[in-house]
């Protein structure tokens, strides 16, 4: 039997969207303890991700050495994870969630030192380590699954059962209320879509002058307005590449009449800008993930990634995959029929 109010901390250490993916185990936890102390230890990339979520009490984040600023040393951003991990220890958490779709040695080297009464995560025999898991879910390949799914399979140590609920996200209020102050007047009554033109894989990036071409076809078809979000910076930075060249090449192209240039710096200014889209086209990435997670219908371009397993998780969507999987195999055509054939349904799943 489990206490009413136990302490519970849900480490996830991936990206954007993996986090994302776990917040439907997240969501079904709160409802199963609404009295627990419910935390989540996250990395500083993906940490607004749930900056003011309302299922969690606490967010703890640590830095990834690749994930450092310029500047900083590796040396001090270890000498911060050991100041956090000794304030977590003192938390006297009763479960420790590695929240992941199978076993996961990095995050249980992370869960040891915090003394837990229990680790829960997916086991593999003769992994190293794996014992350590005394609440331990047996690891399959999950095959036809999608990543909430695989994760969601946590749940069951809790006697949490059914399926998993949608994931949601909320912008934070002042920063989407101020990018709507800034919007030309001529955007009101139209629709609004969002072109996130940015890709982590190279086999997802779709070229630029196909999303000029089709901001001006949905501009002509559907009279729409048009939010354009990329990752900022540099391509040549280091640490963070960005599609800063890219975004004012579409800029200039397309012009500020009926396009807005949203330079989401930070995680939680991507999220307000998507929250006011009524529609997204985009490739499979962390931004794919976000628009879903604040109920939008999408248009996915997917490359060399499992859509079973990637695809928009309770959001209408058209998800288009060349046989080739390369995204710049796919034409203008295709996705501004799909963005026309989104544009008109309901934001809500069923």
């Amino acid at each position: 039997m489990i206490e009413r109010s136990p302490r519970i901390l849900v480490i996830r250490r991936d990206n954007i969207g993996d986090l994302v993916c776990t917040l439907p185990l997240i969501h079904a936890l709160r409802q199963r303890f609404p009295e627990a102390y419910l935390a989540a230890l996250v990395n500083s990339y993906n940490r607004e991700v749930l900056d003011g979520h309302p299922d969690v009490d606490e967010v703890f984040a640590y830095t990834k050495a690749k994930h450092r600023q310029a500047g900083e040393t590796a040396l001090g951003v270890y000498w911060r994870r050991l100041i956090l991990f000794l304030r977590l220890r003192k938390q006297r958490f009763d479960y420790v969630v590695l929240a992941g779709a199978h076993f996961l040695p990095r995050a249980l080297r992370l869960a040891r030192p915090l003394a837990a009464r229990h680790i829960v995560g997916f086991t593999e025999p003769g992994r190293r380590g794996a014992a350590r898991i005394d609440l331990g879910m047996p690891y399959g390949s999950g095959d036809g699954l999608h990543e909430v799914e695989d994760v969601f399979r946590l749940a069951a140590a809790f006697d949490i059962q059914g399926p998993p609920p949608a994931a949601r996200l909320y912008p934070q209020i002042t920063l989407r209320d101020a990018l709507v102050a800034s919007l030309p007047r001529s955007f009101m009554g139209h629709p609004l879509i969002g072109l996130h033109i940015s890709a982590r894989k190279p086999s997802n990036r779709w070229p630029v002058e196909r999303f000029i071409e089709l901001a001006h076809r949905l501009y002509a078809q559907l009279d729409a307005r048009f939010l354009l979000f990329w990752s900022p910076g540099a391509a040549d930075d280091p640490f963070h590449p960005g599609d800063d060249r890219k975004a004012r090449q579409i800029v200039e192209a397309v012009g500020a009449e009926w396009l807005y240039a949203v330079p989401s710096h930070r995680l939680s200014e991507l999220i307000a800008g998507l929250s006011l889209c009524d529609l997204v086209v985009c490739s499979d990435g962390g931004a794919m993930h976000i628009a879903a997670a604040l109920e939008k219908p999408i248009v996915c371009l997917f490359g060399g990634t499992d859509q079973v397993r990637w695809h928009p998780w309770h959001v209408p969507h058209i998800l288009l995959q060349d046989g080739s999987r390369e995204v710049e195999a796919l034409t203008v055509n295709e996705v501004a029929m799909a963005a026309q054939g989104l544009i008109g349904r309901p934001s809500a799943s069923a």
